[in-house]
Formats: C-alpha cells, structure tokens, sequence
C-alpha cells in the first residue's frame, strides 16, 4: 500500500524501501505506545512519570522553542527533512498552511503521525532524501534542517556533502525562501569544558575536527557562514539558542547578546556523564567581555533568505 491515513495526516509510502534502516531499538515500541495513547497536550505528565531521557527528548514541548517565535504564517508551505518523530513538526503546522515532512523511518514517521493526527495540513512522506527530492513538484517557503545538517554525508556521499546537501535543497525555495538549520557548534565552550561531542560521544573530537571522519560532524560559526555564501546569494541571520538548541530556553542574536552574569549554570550532557574542566558561568563572562560570544555558543541557529 502506497498511503496510509492515520486521523488526518497522510503517510505517504511509495519511496519506503520496506524496512528501517536506523533505529533506537525497543524505545521506540514505548515511544509509539505513548504517542498511540496520549494526546500532545498530555505528554508533560507521561515525560515527569516515565524519567527517561528519551521520552524528554522527543516529548517535550520545549523542543519546539526554536521555531515557535519564528513569523511563518498560514499562507507558507513548510518542508521539514529529517522529522523524526515530530519534536517540531507540530508547531509547524500550526503555524503553517502546509507542511510536508520527510524521514527515512517509518516507524518514528508513525509516532509523529499519531502526535499530530488532528491536523489537516501535514504530509508525511517516508524513504530517503535523495530518492524523494527529484520528484518534489513545489516550491517551499521554510525548508527546515533542524539537526540534519550535520548527517550530510550519509545523504549526499563523501564529496562535498555539505555544500551539496545546501545546493540541492535551495533549488526547492520560493523566491524569498528561507533554509533553518540548527545545529550544534564544534568550537562550543561546553565541549572545551568537558562535555562530550553530541553525535559520537568522545571529549574534544569536534574541537579537534573530527580526526577520524565518523561521517558526522558540526562546523564552526565561519564555517557555516561561508558554506551560505558558497551556495548562492543569501541573506543570513545567525542566532544562539541557550542552553542549545535541543532545548532552547534562551534565544540570543547578534542584536541581543548574553551580558556578564547571565549564564549562570554549566552545561550538563544530557543522556552521558562529563567531566568538568573549569567555571564555564566564568569562562563565559570573560568570552562575553571580550566580544566572542558568538564564536563559544554552544548552538547556532541559522536563517539563510533567499534574495
């Protein structure tokens, strides 16, 4: 069967290779059980009872900060790559008129569908990017990259998977388009605190640049910035979700900056121990001072307009 309808949202099936080849493993039937049985507004009481990270991870409401400030409006059509299992997906189809949303695994596409059965607007479209993108007929208003970025590679080959990855989806932007990618950064002070890299789980790895080319990696502020320019002629606004951008409480830009004594707490791995090399709340107020915020935050969220 090519379609399948769970309450309103479309699975779309017809560039599902028949099998998923990424998963979690056995939290994943949990998460399908909560998803099956518990409504969005409910979830914050599933998250406090089950104390599982991974039930926090893809549950909670506060994922959704990073894009719930942002003006899409109800005439924008919206593609999200790589929806997992709908941390945002939600948000944007409340705000947008459409949103297509595409993901490699069926099984994280079906606890998405179920979280957001009541919307009309939502298309699920289940396989490989690069199989999909060939045959997307329309031209999107927000294409969303909202911790893909970084798994380029496994996409797009070994050549140049970032820069293709970039060139590729900005052919699918309206005029006036916008590409938001979040993504953490390699130089972030918390991994010279201590902290392990997010992805492989090893200390430094990314402040080293990823010596052993683990086939996913995370890119300094320049770095980035200068794949934008690469791409075609964009206008770019970078910003600094705090404490990052799994779980933004804090939203800086460059116009609205962290003083000295505004962070207050280092920064706890979430799902790992680490270790604890110095003061990052101090640390923090020296790169403050010296201008160098932007170069040490922990996570960039960045919108590139197409002109």
């Amino acid at each position: 069967m090519m379609q399948e309808k769970i309450g309103n949202v479309i699975l779309d099936l017809f560039w599902y290779p028949g099998k998923d080849m990424y998963s979690d493993g056995p939290v994943e039937d949990e998460l399908l059980e909560i998803a099956r049985n518990t409504r969005e507004e409910d979830l914050n009481a599933v998250i406090a009872e089950r104390k599982d990270w991974s039930v926090m991870y893809h549950f909670s409401e506060i994922r959704q900060n990073i894009i719930s400030w942002m003006p899409i409006e109800k005439y924008d059509h919206v593609l999200e790559i790589g929806a997992g299992c709908g941390a945002i997906t939600g948000a944007l189809a409340d705000k947008a008129g459409a949103v297509t949303a595409i993901e490699l695994s069926k099984k994280r596409s079906t606890i998405n569908a179920y979280r957001n059965r009541d919307k009309d607007n939502l298309r699920i479209i289940v396989g490989n990017f690069l199989d999909i993108e060939p045959n997307l007929t329309e031209n999107y208003d927000y294409i969303t990259l909202i911790g893909v970025f970084e798994y380029a590679q496994a996409y797009m080959g070994k050549h140049k998977p970032y820069l293709k990855m970039l060139s590729c989806i900005a052919k699918h932007l309206a005029p006036g388009g916008k590409i938001v990618i979040a993504i953490e950064n390699k130089l972030g002070l918390k991994y010279f605190a201590g902290c392990t890299e997010d992805h492989i789980g090893v200390q430094f790895k990314g402040i080293e640049g990823y010596p052993d080319n683990p086939g996913v990696r995370t890119f300094s502020r320049k770095e980035l910035l200068d794949m934008i320019a690469k791409t075609g002629d964009f206008k770019t606004t970078i910003y600094y979700p705090y404490p990052d951008y799994k779980f933004p409480m804090t939203i800086y830009s460059d116009r609205f900056l962290p003083k000295p004594g505004e962070i207050r707490e280092s920064f706890l791995n979430y799902d790992r121990q680490r270790i604890l090399l110095f003061d990052e709340p101090r640390a923090y107020d020296s790169i403050i001072e010296a201008g160098l915020y932007p170069e040490f935050a922990n996570s960039f969220l960045i919108i590139a307009e197409k002109q």
